[in-house]
């Protein structure tokens, strides 16, 4: 590789040095914070022979060059381009704070809600279920459960099972939230509990309970304050867990030894709850009021202009849980009330079925299998009226989808006003709600919601085709430091054995089961972009070399290594996913860059057990990194498809040379 020619050609590209704020690296990429993405020229680098793939991740451009080269590359690009360079974790830190404030508002919601994805996924899911089983004429005059009884208690199972993460959400946010402030999570998953807790007026009962004067309250400071949980609520969980993890982390600087251990997390909760329900809670109570009767304004004010808005700030609202407050306002409006229908669930189904859209669109579009998986799961969640899998999982996370889905929802809306559409009961939120809506306007509700969905797919799969479809690659964190080579290394090299410049085996360099690389939880390496080969999930012992040569990386924190064999394989061996946040912790280095090793010469220890304790995947890839070089892989071990246990001592592939195609 021409590394000077790559960074040059790399720097106008992206739309030339001015363009980049900033620049890093890892074991294979370039990590680039860009002033404006709409510069970069994707068709060029997609061309580039020397390019293995782009996308973006982290508020970052990253450029796949490959391990052994980026770390060339990139030294020409500050050395003769002028680049700004910065460490990962600098770039990282300028990356997030590129946008508006609203788009590092969204990215901080994102980043909260995508570790409790699964549990929102599944609750959706069982809760679209459950809409099908009971929704009353779906099927004819009666529900499911009606004319089939023995349903009934199924059904009755199904939601009671899928509401948990909704009902609890304070405490799942509580924890991700903490986590991502810095603060320490079980507390935070504390302050959640608490604002669940049994001994409040549960929150989806309040209007019920302040008709009856039951809401029982607390004489704290001068202060009547009222005894309300907060069920399903998302603002007041993160006020609470970023005032918990400041507090905590100015008693950690302050305090030490037992006095931290003990005062700190008694401190903490002590003072954060009296605020969580002194000032936080009734104060964010306020907000949401003010929100909903400045809708309900709004809407009959406006006419379709104000449908318009409302549909535009609708799933906005949904991010902040806001939306909760709604019930308040719809109950009064609905016909058996004395209403004359409600016009927020017409609306709120708009907005669902644009975001499921949108994410169904994604879900065509990518070639990425996490992200597949979460927008075909979260797109039909959101159609049938819960879209928090949609919305934190996919649209968020890519951004775009999310704001084509409000301009989708805010045409949908305008319509509902200018025909009038209105509800006559509470109900699912999407194409089952039309059940939910008064007789005379289903027909229109349904040709709304139609308009809208194909509105929202179109838009959101024409740009996923054109300007997203660098965002559809996936992954962020694969292997993340620049490299050096560790202080205690063998004095002495092996010396390689005879032929070893024509052996073109690689053999397993750990002892478990070896699995396709497909199946690797990171697109980067799934994908193939890094070169072709296998993965293993190690059952313990040392990683070793797979073949003889020599080491050209190896990363300080032991979790990366970069081989090239006697006979010019080139592979790359990525000890587990996202290992190098351990900062080098149950990993011990054996070998250093530059250093000479036999097949089978012990790589790296590593503690797999702490590894899985903390929570890290430990399956490890090892992708031939030069396969331009060669004709591919001969008879790769997971080629049928199946897993295979494996020993150090087993063959994983072998490498085709050129000449070896050449001469048949």
């Amino acid at each position: 590789m021409d590394h000077a020619r790559v960074a040059a050609a790399v720097i106008a590209y992206v739309g030339g040095a001015d363009n980049i704020s900033a620049a890093a690296h890892c074991a294979t990429r370039l990590r680039l914070v860009l002033a404006d993405m709409d510069k970069v020229d994707q068709k060029a680098l997609d061309a580039d022979p020397d390019l293995k793939g782009t996308f973006v991740a982290g508020g970052m451009y990253q450029i796949i060059v490959g391990p052994g080269d980026v770390d060339l590359v990139f030294k020409e690009m500050i050395a003769t381009g002028k680049v700004r360079e910065v460490s990962k974790d600098e770039a990282k830190q300028e990356a997030a704070q590129s946008g508006n404030l609203f788009t590092r508002f969204i990215k901080m919601i994102a980043d909260i809600f995508v570790p409790i994805l699964p549990a929102l996924i599944a609750g959706g899911l069982m809760m679209a279920i459950n809409n099908v089983l009971t929704a009353q004429g779906l099927f004819g005059d009666q529900a499911l459960v009606e004319r089939w009884t023995w349903l009934t208690d199924y059904a009755d199972l199904i939601n009671m099972v899928s509401s948990a993460a909704f009902a609890f959400l304070p405490v799942l946010v509580g924890f991700s939230a903490t986590k991502r402030f810095g603060g320490n999570v079980y507390l935070g998953a504390a302050m959640g509990a608490a604002m669940v807790s049994t001994s409040l007026t549960n929150a989806y009962s309040i209007a019920q309970a302040q008709a009856e004067g039951s809401i029982e309250v607390w004489h704290l400071f001068g202060l009547t304050v009222d005894k309300i949980g907060y069920q399903a609520m998302v603002i007041p969980v993160l006020c609470v867990a970023w005032i918990l993890s400041t507090i905590e982390k100015w008693l950690h600087k302050r305090l030490s030894g037992t006095a931290d251990f003990l005062l700190t997390p008694l401190i903490t909760i002590l003072v954060t709850g009296f605020l969580t329900f002194v000032i936080v809670g009734p104060v964010t109570r306020e907000l949401s009021d003010a929100i909903t009767y400045g809708l309900d304004w709004v809407y009959n004010a406006l006419g379709p202009v104000g449908g318009f808005l409302f549909g535009l700030v609708y799933s906005p609202i949904v991010v902040t849980g806001l939306h909760q407050s709604f019930p308040a306002v719809e109950i009064p409006l609905l016909p058996q009330n004395g209403g004359v229908g409600d016009f927020i669930f017409p609306i709120a189904s708009m907005a669902n079925v644009a975001q499921g859209a949108v994410a169904l669109a994604v879900f065509f579009r990518t070639r990425e299998a996490k992200m597949k998986g979460l927008a075909g799961a979260g797109g039909v969640s959101a159609v049938f009226g819960i879209t928090e899998p949609a919305i934190f999982g996919v649209n968020l996370r890519l951004r775009w989808p999310f704001f084509i889905g409000m301009g989708a929802a805010a045409v949908g809306s305008a319509g509902v006003a200018l025909f009038n559409v209105r509800g006559a009961a509470l109900g699912a939120a999407g194409f089952v709600g039309f059940v939910s809506i008064k007789t005379e306007d289903i027909p229109v509700y349904l040709a709304l919601e139609a308009l809208t969905f194909v509105l929202a797919f179109g838009a959101a799969f024409v740009y996923a085709s054109t300007r997203g479809k660098a965002s559809l690659a996936g992954g962020d964190d694969a292997a993340d430091q620049v490299p050096s080579a560790p202080a205690d290394a063998p004095a002495q090299e092996p010396h390689l054995p005879e032929g070893a410049d024509r052996d073109l085996t690689v053999t397993s360099p750990l002892r478990g089961t070896a699995v396709a690389l497909s199946e690797v939880k990171d697109q980067t390496f799934a994908s193939g972009m890094l070169g072709p080969g296998l993965a293993v999930e190690p059952a313990g012992g040392p990683v070793v070399s797979p073949v003889d040569g020599e080491v050209i990386v190896a990363f300080p924190t032991g979790h990366a290594y970069g081989l090239r064999s006697a006979s010019g394989i080139e592979l790359l061996i990525h000890v587990g996913m996202d290992t190098v946040e351990l900062g080098g912790r149950h990993f011990s280095p054996q070998v250093a860059a530059g250093q000479t090793v036999r097949r089978g010469q012990t790589l790296v220890e590593v503690d797999w057990q702490a590894l899985r304790d903390e929570g890290y995947e430990t399956v490890t890839p090892i992708v031939l990194s030069n396969a331009t070089a060669f004709e591919g892989l001969s008879d790769p071990l997971c080629e049928d498809g199946r897993h295979h246990e494996v020993s150090v001592t087993d063959r994983l592939f072998a490498v085709v040379a050129p000449e070896t195609v050449a001469a048949g």
